[in-house]
């Protein structure tokens, strides 16, 4: 007869011991849903001629969401002003809170920064265009070949 060791870490509830699981006060809380700022879903494809942003930003009016350019760098931010709402009830988890968001994406070089950048609002989800320049347009992709 063998001797297998036990492996604690195939079976994580017993690396802090299982008391842990039932101690917390929010037995409700992960780590996805206790990030400090919400990230709206984002959508990058390249096109030959250009590059198009997505982003789901439901809630917001145009009026509440900012793009700008700067030092090859696309912000984005929305700033919504906080409703006050009278609740019946009491929610065990409530994660509709989409007040305030920013992302920032470092553009590439083939970005053309000095053409109008196209941007359109619609059904919560903001589309941008942004051009590249025309001698990057032909150039084709390298295919790396994994050892």
């Amino acid at each position: 007869m063998s001797l297998v060791r036990f492996n604690k870490n195939r079976f994580p509830w017993f690396a802090n011991g299982a008391t842990d699981v039932w101690d917390s006060s929010d037995f409700l809380a992960d780590d996805f849903f206790t990030r400090q700022e919400s990230l709206p879903a984002m959508n990058v494809k390249e096109t030959e001629n250009d590059f198009q942003v997505e982003l789901a930003i439901p809630g917001f009016s145009k009026e509440e969401i900012e793009v700008t350019m700067e030092n090859d760098l696309l912000f984005i931010q929305g700033n919504r002003s906080q409703e006050e709402v009278e609740e019946e009830e009491d929610y065990t988890r409530k994660e509709f809170s989409y007040n305030h968001f920013e992302r920032k994406l470092q553009l590439p070089a083939t970005v053309d920064q000095e053409k109008e950048v196209k941007a359109k609002y619609k059904n919560g989800v903001l589309r941008l265009n942004l051009a590249k320049y025309p001698e990057s347009a032909g150039q084709s992709k390298k295919k790396i070949a994994i050892a």
